[in-house]
């Protein structure tokens, strides 16, 4: 579909942002191109680096005390991006809570807690408040992803009987988990893989980690709700030249693989048979109604498409997000309910390796 610039929208959204450090710069802010902000004001913590902020991106005020900033400026939604405190724990919660009690809508990026308690009490102040929380699963919003999902939704390619992905991400061993400190780069990183297999799996009800003491890799046996079987490999220890991850879907005589999370390709139905031992060229049961689909974007054209704010999810996920509120709509994706699930199995991956660990709602 084709993007509206955000000078093309009809009405926008008044906006707030909270965080002025390099990855709102560099992922963030832009986004705000191709969807329908005004960006108000920007708060940080350094003056200098909001006022620096305020300058490259348009906004004439800048603050340094983000109650300050929701008490004087008239806002419909608030972007927060920021770090974690000195336990190790990321500050959205309670910056997020503010945000809601003062009236406005919020974006908040990953990892969106550190606990399942914290996002809980997020969902209960945005209901209270009646106002909407998104967080900021990328993957979600892939296009590789986005394609793969609208893929399996079709009938033909039956249910999905199992998945397997890879990520290379560390797991600290176990008797470091329970230190908050030392989980913050596994917390940042593992909603990545369990963000898209939650969008193309459903729910989890179970995971079983096997874990490598060498260099803390782990491959991590999935069962889904819906009966789907799942493998999630966690391949610390891979080539920094390596491309990080990898994703196949298998269902009832079809399948798909996402490569490097640009590159699709969709292993359509055969309705031709092989005779084994007799046919002598692999055309014969390719028909061309059946052989496999592949997609990839060209790198030539200056097009939005081959944009890394939009090949990594940035750009679409903040355009659905404020698109939706405007039509007085929720997040589809990338919703609070979606982040306890995530929550849920993080707080799983910290008990004992081997162990088979339930995903559910706790009464």
């Amino acid at each position: 579909m084709p993007v509206t610039y955000n000078y093309e929208y009809p009405k926008q959204l008044r906006t707030g942002f909270i965080g002025c450090g390099g990855h709102a710069y560099r992922n963030v802010y832009p986004t705000f191109q191709y969807a329908p902000v005004d960006l108000v004001a920007v708060c940080d913590l350094d003056p200098v680096r909001a006022a620096t902020c305020a300058k490259v991106f348009g906004t004439e005020r800048h603050y340094s005390d983000h109650m300050e900033m929701l008490a004087r400026e008239e806002l419909d939604v608030v972007f927060i991006v920021t770090n974690v405190d000195e336990d190790g724990r990321p500050r959205y919660p309670r910056l997020a809570i503010d945000c809601l009690r003062a009236g406005v809508h919020v974006w908040i990026e990953k990892p969106p807690a550190s606990s399942s308690a914290e996002i809980r009490e997020m969902i209960r102040v945005s209901s209270e408040t009646k106002r909407h929380v998104a967080v900021g699963f990328k993957k979600m919003f892939f296009p590789a992803n986005v394609k793969a999902k609208e893929i399996i939704s079709r009938p033909e390619f039956g249910p999905v009987t199992s998945i397997t992905a890879r990520y290379p991400q560390s797991l600290p061993p176990f008797e470091e988990r329970g230190d908050q400190r030392k989980m913050v780069s596994f917390l940042d990183h593992i909603v990545h893989p369990h963000s898209v297999l939650r969008l193309l799996g459903g729910p989890i009800e179970w995971i079983f980690v096997n874990r490598n003491c060498a260099v803390g890799s782990a491959v991590v046996s999935i069962r889904f709700t819906s009966g789907a079987a799942g493998n999630l490999h966690l391949s610390a220890g891979q080539s920094s030249a390596s491309f990080l991850e990898r994703l196949e879907i298998i269902g009832g005589g079809e399948n798909l693989v996402v490569e490097n999370n640009v590159r699709l390709i969709h292993y359509r139905r055969s309705k031709s048979k092989i005779e084994y031992g007799r046919s002598g060229d692999y055309f014969s049961a390719l028909t061309d109604d059946s052989a496999p689909l592949y997609w990839e974007p060209e790198f030539s054209l200056g097009q939005l498409y081959n944009k890394g704010l939009f090949l990594l999810g940035y750009a679409p996920e903040v355009i659905q997000f404020t698109t939706r509120l405007l039509d007085g709509k929720d997040p589809a994706y990338g919703t609070l309910e979606d982040a306890l699930e995530l929550l849920q199995i993080y707080e799983a991956y910290r008990m004992p390796d081997g162990i088979i660990h339930p995903i559910k709602e706790s009464s």
